[in-house]
Formats: C-alpha cells, sequence, structure tokens
C-alpha cells in the first residue's frame, strides 16, 4: 500500500516537473522572440538629427557671427585696393622696390578674404561681399606706410573684438578668427618699424627716402 502511494507521488512529481520544465522553455522562448522585436523596432527608429527624408542637414553659423565674416571680408577687400593703389603709386614714382612689396601686400590681403569665404561655405552659408572702396590717392611714401599702419591697427582691433564676441557663442570659429589676429598684429607691427625708421631721417628729402626704400622694402 505505502509503496503503491509513493509510485503515484513519483508519478504526480514527474508530471509536475516535467510541467514546470516545458513552462520554462516557453517562456525563455517568448522571452527572447520578445527582445529580438524590442531590438529591431529600436534599430529602426529614425536618428532625431535627420530631416525628413532621412538627409541630415549641416550646422551652420550663427547669424551675428555671419555678419561679421562678411564685414571682415569687405575690409580684406578694401586693404586689397589700398595697396593696389599704393603699388601703382609708387611704381609710377620709380620707387620701384616698394612697388613690389605693396603688390605682394595687395595680394596677400586677398588671400585673407579668400580664407573668410572659404570658411563660411564649409559652414554652409553663402558670403555676401559688401562693396569697397577701390580708388585711394597719396602724395608721398611715407604718408602711405603711415596710413597703412592705421588701417592695419583698426582690422586688428575689429578681429579681437570679433574674438572676444565667439568665445563663449562659437569656440571653432573663436580658434579660427585667433589666426588672422596674429596676421593684424605683426602687420601692425611692421608697419611700426616703417614708422620708426622715418623718424631717423627727413622724409622731405628725396635722397633720404630713396635710402629708406632701398633698406626697408628691399
Amino acid at each position: 500500500m505505502r509503496l503503491f502511494r509513493f509510485n503515484i507521488y513519483a508519478i504526480k512529481k514527474n508530471n509536475i516537473m516535467s510541467k514546470i520544465r516545458k513552462f520554462n522553455r516557453d517562456f525563455r522562448i517568448n522571452e527572447d522572440e520578445s527582445f529580438n522585436e524590442i531590438e529591431a523596432q529600436e534599430n529602426e527608429q529614425p536618428i532625431e538629427a535627420r530631416a525628413e527624408g532621412g538627409i541630415v542637414t549641416p550646422n551652420a553659423l550663427p547669424e551675428e557671427i555671419f555678419a561679421a565674416f562678411n564685414e571682415r571680408i569687405g575690409d580684406e577687400y578694401a586693404a586689397h585696393y589700398f595697396y593696389r593703389n599704393a603699388a601703382n603709386w609708387c611704381r609710377n614714382a620709380n620707387y620701384k622696390k616698394a612697388a613690389s612689396f605693396f603688390e605682394s601686400e595687395a595680394n596677400s590681403e586677398l588671400e585673407h578674404a579668400k580664407g573668410l569665404q572659404d570658411y563660411l561655405t564649409q559652414w554652409n552659408m553663402i558670403p555676401a561681399i559688401p562693396a569697397a572702396p577701390t580708388s585711394q590717392a597719396f602724395s608721398g611714401l611715407a604718408e602711405i606706410v603711415g596710413k597703412a599702419y592705421q588701417m592695419e591697427y583698426a582690422l586688428l582691433e575689429r578681429y579681437s573684438q570679433n574674438q572676444q564676441q565667439f568665445f563663449a557663442a562659437h569656440p571653432a570659429t573663436f580658434n579660427f578668427v585667433q589666426g588672422y589676429v596674429s596676421i593684424q598684429n605683426d602687420a601692425v607691427g611692421e608697419y611700426s618699424d616703417l614708422l620708426n625708421a622715418l623718424q631717423l631721417i627727413n622724409a622731405e628729402n628725396k635722397l633720404d627716402l630713396l635710402i629708406f626704400e632701398d633698406k626697408y622694402f628691399g
């Protein structure tokens, strides 16, 4: 009798364990399928940065930076025409070394303007090139040097002010403008040296000016 009861108990226990094992297998299968379905749904979710149609729209610069760059482009073209006119005046006055110097300066200003425009297009913005004065009148080499110093110093101040404005607004542009601040700092130093050299001669004496040109523009 006890053996019979034990067998019944064992059979019931085996049935229960069998059902448990089957339940566990089914649960794992369902769990895996549910997980795979969720993962597939997550992979199908579109990236938030994408625009309609799945094409990412690149970022652009803030409007205040765009406006400032367009102003500086105008300044660089104004500097180009200033030096272009200075080179023409010097060549006409037979200051050949000074003419070559200012012609090189004119070309450098074009490169500066191009660099600003390239940066804007890199950031998906089309430059708006402002009008720049194209004519300059000069009466002497010393006058040209003095006006060049004033122009370069004013441009140094503008780039420095822009750099301060961009520090928090756009660090990448802050770093880019640093290069232009360095260029202007070198230009101011160069024309400052020329002005100091002019202090050593009689700027009204043509021979002194020829010696000055030969020494500092050679």
